[in-house]
């Protein structure tokens, strides 16, 4: 039998993943895996268990939150030869699930990580060095996403990110940067920024979510300017939540790019897939093309 590593997070879906990880271990030993199931200890743990051994299996899977997804993605991108990546989501956001295309049911995202699924080669991010799966983000609407209420989200929607965002501009400045991407120079202020590469953020569809390609070594880029009019902050969150086309607002700044560096007059803080990713004045965001083979359903 070919065997399979299982990094899990006993604390992910308020403790869920341990309690299912019986019915787990099950589905994929009848997939024809001979499982090791590892339960992560701390923060940072499942990097480590991933780069020391993720090399002797011919699979690893994933168990937990878009955050446990991340650190194992982060150890396994310092092997040659990495196995394929599997991921079973129990987090509370789970975007990495939406665009890889996972089954909301445990039992059955179990079944495509170990059986049905395909690998395919998916593209990382590096941060200042530091690997990230799905988006890197500064400024305003960084936390937006994550932190509103689930009952606002509920009965207000779309609106209901509009509203959070707007309540964050008073306590936030806007960062004046110089942004050097792919041959080409930018210098404005700018509110918010993320470079990503997923269909999900925070829940949201991002408003280039159509330009997404995986494995194409681009990274989708957006930012938002200090807006100059109550008008440019209307069009501007509206952009940013897909209602409104990016088109016909000065608010909004889109494009792709392999590399950038932000340069700004002090310290930049980020969030690396929903978690702090530390902060420097100069920042450097590479695009690893295919630094992984991630299992997606068909």
């Amino acid at each position: 039998m070919e065997q399979l590593l299982l990094i899990y997070n006993p604390t992910s879906g308020t403790g869920r993943a341990a309690t299912r990880l019986s019915e787990i271990v099950d589905v994929c030993t009848k997939a024809g895996w001979l499982v090791t199931a590892y339960p992560t200890q701390l923060k940072g743990d499942a990097t480590r268990i991933a780069r020391e051994l993720g090399g002797q299996y011919g699979r690893v899977i994933c168990m937990g939150g878009d955050g446990t997804l991340s650190e194992v993605a982060a150890g396994l991108m310092e092997l040659e030869g990495p196995p394929p990546l599997g991921y079973i989501p129990f987090g509370s956001t789970n975007d990495c699930a939406t665009t890889l295309r996972l089954p909301r049911s445990h039992r059955q995202a179990a079944r495509v990580a170990a059986a049905t699924g395909v690998p395919v080669p998916a593209d990382m991010g590096l941060l200042n060095g530091h690997p990230f799966v799905y988006v890197a983000a500064f400024g305003a609407f960084t936390k937006v996403a994550y932190d509103t209420p689930q009952d606002l989200k509920h009965s207000l929607g779309h609106l209901a990110y509009i509203l959070e965002g707007i309540a964050s501009l008073p306590t936030i400045s806007p960062y004046h940067l110089r942004v050097e991407y792919d041959g080409q120079v930018l210098e404005d202020d700018f509110f918010f920024g993320m470079v990503s590469n997923t269909l999900s953020i925070g829940g949201m569809k991002p408003p280039n979510a159509d330009q997404v390609v995986l494995d194409d070594g681009l990274f989708e880029v957006t930012l938002v300017k200090k807006p100059v009019s109550l008008a440019d902050v209307a069009n501007g969150f509206q952009a940013l939540i897909n209602l409104a086309p990016a088109e016909g607002t000065g608010a909004l700044v889109q494009f792709q790019a392999r590399r950038l560096v932000f340069t700004a007059d002090h310290p930049l803080p980020w969030t690396i897939d929903g978690e702090f990713g530390g902060q420097q004045s100069v920042n450097e965001v590479v695009n690893c093309q295919r630094a992984l083979r991630v299992i997606r359903d068909q």
